[in-house]
């Protein structure tokens, strides 16, 4: 089984930073894209930044210049560093990544498919 485990919300003003980090563990053959999305009350989620495989990364507009998205392939984590934040920022943020772990208990890698985290809550005052 693979897991992606979040870590670093909670409560900040408003101009403050925080930053969100995400490890996978279990039987993992292989990560694809790891990302952020983030999803507000009554709103659908959406893609926050994306780290491709190629190291290219790609923002949503709202946060460009004030989020910043890195990854530790030998630690299989994701971090998300957010600066300048807004009270629009104020969400549930999601850590996402495209993994190929094992079929059952052999050595064969099984297809990759998107992978979620438990979700993470950023709350940003005014």
């Amino acid at each position: 089984q693979v897991q992606l485990v979040e870590s670093g919300g909670g409560l900040v003003q408003s101009g403050g930073s925080l930053r969100l980090s995400c490890t996978a563990s279990g039987r993992i053959f292989s990560i694809g894209a790891m990302g952020w999305y983030r999803q507000a009350p009554g709103k659908q989620r959406e893609l926050v930044a994306i780290n491709n495989i190629d190291s290219t990364t790609n923002y949503t507009d709202s946060v460009k210049g004030r989020f910043t998205i890195s990854r530790d392939n030998t630690k299989n984590t994701v971090n998300l560093q957010m600066n300048s934040l807004k009270p629009e920022d104020t969400a549930v943020y999601y850590c996402n990544a495209l993994v190929s772990g094992y079929i059952g208990s052999s050595y064969f890698p099984s297809p990759p498919r998107d992978y979620w985290g438990q979700g993470t809550q950023v709350t940003v005052s005014s």
